[in-house]
């Protein structure tokens, strides 16, 4: 359904963040600009930039959409998300700005003095770079074919185009300060529609978040299918199908036809196959199997340790810490950091929770994820409605760009330190090659559900990089050939782990439950092969390990390190 106000919201945001990303253009003009803005960034407008690309598709829709499907298990979500930067800040955030690298991959070989791990490195950052760059295209294109019924290519190549004029123009310049702005609209965006919505919600006088036997229709309501659904039946219900008049639907597995399906008030609502009936002792208490994990409390470890990890080993955050001046400064802009996000994490539990109650029919379709931009019509409606679902549509678009751009300015650094010659043209061109390659991937792969891709750049994050960072920053015994082989066995697990989900290579089970949260045995194994092939190794140990060492850890005052 096209919507002006929410077209008016689109283009006011891309206009915005061209118009900001020129600015930073005037401002850009070295190799240092283009990387990390000269690390000349103050600790509040870093941290907001930061929280801006952080708080992705994920966090604007996906963690709402989480919660209103599987409810309690998935509040560990935005606890592991933000507790990712407490990691951060007690083992790396200094140490890494102290090492006057450019990008990981610098990193690894100003520790290791091996170009071999330098190169292992990049590839992982690539890889992780268009993992996580592909959700946020096909994100955007189901969020603008949600509001506005444009293709979804339209959205995807959009945002595509406009993080490639932005990134490939000012770089990290450019792109901080976009980032910094767009996280104050993000959370203003989904901060001011929650207050019209629970102030809503208290007038209807309706406290029940959940009945016993799971979501219901309110009213009489008619669901929209774009294709034939399969879907679970919960109890017996006469609806009335287009075309065909009434049908009976008895309890247990049914298909429904393509076109518009009439629920009565008072019906339990279907759930497709892909998602678990979570009623309301399962969806509201911890550890009750919601979205039919067989092994809830090995599910929930992992999924901890994958965001407290994984945070870590995200390029595109950890590209920020360098352009801080100092690594005093790296600590002060994580502090800002953490409260920024705990801000904006206590807001979608609630969309979460209400649409149980307003968009049920959200778990017959199976987008669940549109639950934040459905609201604002389902509880309010009218003029007031429309205007809130465009402040949300503008949230959620400032989501994609941010995130983007920060993938985008990380893939593109390391292309252009280890594939071209380093050049502010070489970036440019890197910029494009990458936006490029991701939107050929987010296109073809449109069908892959976006949760678990990002999974997937998580799990192989805290797989790869959070190893070769903590042992690289805190054990001097790390050897080449140990990061080398940690990297390949910690990314290589964490890559089959997660394709063989996806392909339904395992769907019951303690096989399943491993597979489908690989972090927790992945992760220790990875720290465990460095460990081990480092000290078969040990003669391996890089003859300037105490200089790099006194360099990550002395007080800058000392003068020690120097800019690569």
């Amino acid at each position: 359904m096209s919507a002006p106000f929410d077209i008016l919201a689109v283009a006011a945001v891309v206009l915005l963040t061209l118009g900001i990303g020129f600015y930073g253009l005037r401002l850009a003009r070295t190799t240092s600009d283009f990387m990390v803005a000269s690390r000349a960034v103050s600790p509040l407008w870093n941290a907001s930039a930061i929280s801006g690309e952080y708080l992705s598709a994920a966090s604007f829709l996906g963690i709402a959409g989480l919660v209103f499907a599987y409810g309690a298990d998935m509040l560990w979500y935005p606890v592991g998300f933000v507790a990712g930067y407490l990691v951060l800040l007690l083992l790396v955030a200094a140490p890494l700005r102290r090492s006057g690298a450019y990008t990981v991959p610098d990193f690894a070989e100003a520790r290791l003095a091996s170009p071999a791990v330098r190169r292992l490195a990049s590839l992982f950052v690539v890889v992780i770079g268009l993992l996580y760059l592909v959700p946020q295209l096909q994100g955007a294109g189901l969020t603008l074919r949600a509001t506005t019924g444009a293709p979804v290519e339209v959205g995807a190549m959009l945002v595509a185009v406009v993080v490639t004029v932005n990134v490939a123009g000012g770089g990290m310049r450019s792109a901080t300060f976009v980032q910094a702005f767009q996280y104050w609209l993000k959370l203003t965006a989904i901060s001011v529609p929650a207050l019209f919505l629970a102030l809503a919600w208290q007038g209807d006088g309706t406290p029940d978040l959940a009945g016993p036997a799971g979501p219901v229709f309110r009213d009489t309501t008619s669901v929209r299918l774009d294709s034939p659904v399969r879907v679970e039946v919960l109890e017996p219900v006469v609806v009335e199908v287009t075309g065909s008049g009434p049908r009976v639907l008895a309890a247990g597995e049914q298909v429904l036809p393509e076109g518009t399906v009439v629920f009565p008030a008072g019906a339990a609502v279907p759930h497709i196959d892909r998602i678990e009936a979570a009623t309301g002792d399962t969806w509201a208490s911890p550890l009750a199997g919601a979205g039919g994990l067989e092994h809830p409390l090995y599910a929930t470890y992992a999924l901890v340790l994958a965001t407290f990890l994984g945070t870590m080993g995200l390029p595109h955050v950890l590209v920020r810490f360098y352009t801080n001046p100092d690594g005093p400064a790296a600590r002060r802009t994580t502090l800002v950091v953490l409260g920024l996000l705990g801000t904006f994490y206590l807001v979608p539990t609630l969309y979460g929770a209400l649409g149980r109650l307003y968009t049920p029919e959200l778990l017959l379709t199976g987008r669940t994820d549109a639950v934040v931009l459905a609201l604002p019509r389902a509880l309010i409606g009218g003029i007031g409605g429309q205007l809130l679902e465009a402040l949300l549509v503008a949230g959620a678009f400032a989501a994609f760009l941010s995130t983007s751009s920060g993938l985008l300015v990380s893939t593109a650094g390391v292309l252009v330190q280890d594939v071209l010659r380093g050049t502010v043209r070489d970036f440019r061109r890197a910029a494009v090659v990458a936006a490029a390659v991701a939107l050929a991937l987010a296109l073809a792969a449109s069908s892959l559900p976006i949760g678990q891709v990002v999974g997937l750049a998580f799990a192989m994050a805290a797989s790869t990089f959070c190893p070769l960072l903590v042992l690289g920053i805190w054990w001097r015994g790390l050897t080449p050939p140990g990061a080398a082989a940690g990297l390949i066995v910690g990314g290589g697990l964490s890559t089959a782990a997660v394709l063989s989900t996806l392909t339904g290579l395992a769907d019951r089970g303690w096989p399943a439950a491993l597979l489908a949260q690989p972090a927790a045995w992945t992760v220790p194994t990875a720290f465990a092969v460095m460990v081990a092939v480092s000290w078969a190794t040990a003669d391996r140990v890089p003859p300037d390990v105490g200089r790099t060492m006194l360099v990550l850890h002395a007080p800058e005052a000392l003068g020690l390190n120097r800019p690569r």
